[in-house]
């Protein structure tokens, strides 16, 4: 029963940090936790960026045919991006409307300086969304010390 109680309580752990890191926390009912939270989050670093999805949509008013002239040169400096290591994961888009990518960047600069060196973005026939992302911070919680957990509630 206690191999049991180990796991749940860990992945009641898991799903606590989740739903943190999805409401940023605002679950917070009284002003003045919700106001020593918003000082400690300023305080805190910010998270590492890791990586950032970029979002790919064709530019509206933009015929497929244009779109289908560069695909060629786009496919090739795409899979040269890929095999460098800058492009860790990509997807199309279930609407059929574009591509989404995961790049291995730092920041949302390195990523749009990427992007506008494909020959879609050169020749302006794409919308891109760029989402910075990294490791999901309240997870931490997980590993952080108990005692000091215990004595902050």
């Amino acid at each position: 029963m206690t191999a049991l109680k180990r796991p749940m309580g860990a992945l009641r752990s898991v799903v606590v940090a989740f739903v943190l890191a999805l409401t940023g926390g605002s679950l917070m009912t009284t002003p003045a936790a919700a106001q020593t939270q918003t000082q400690s989050q300023t305080q805190a670093a910010a998270p590492a960026v890791t990586g950032v999805f970029v979002i790919l949509t064709v530019k509206q008013g933009v015929a497929r045919e244009q779109v289908m002239a560069v695909l060629p040169a786009e496919i090739r400096a795409t899979v040269q991006l890929y095999l460098g290591g800058k492009i860790r994961e990509w997807y199309s888009r279930g609407d059929g409307r574009g591509v989404v990518l995961l790049l291995d960047t730092r920041d949302v600069a390195e990523a749009q300086a990427i992007m506008d060196g494909l020959p879609l973005g050169q020749a302006h026939l794409m919308d891109h969304d760029y989402i910075p992302v990294g490791p999901l911070q309240p997870l931490g919680l997980l590993v952080a010390n108990p005692a000091a957990t215990k004595g902050a509630q």
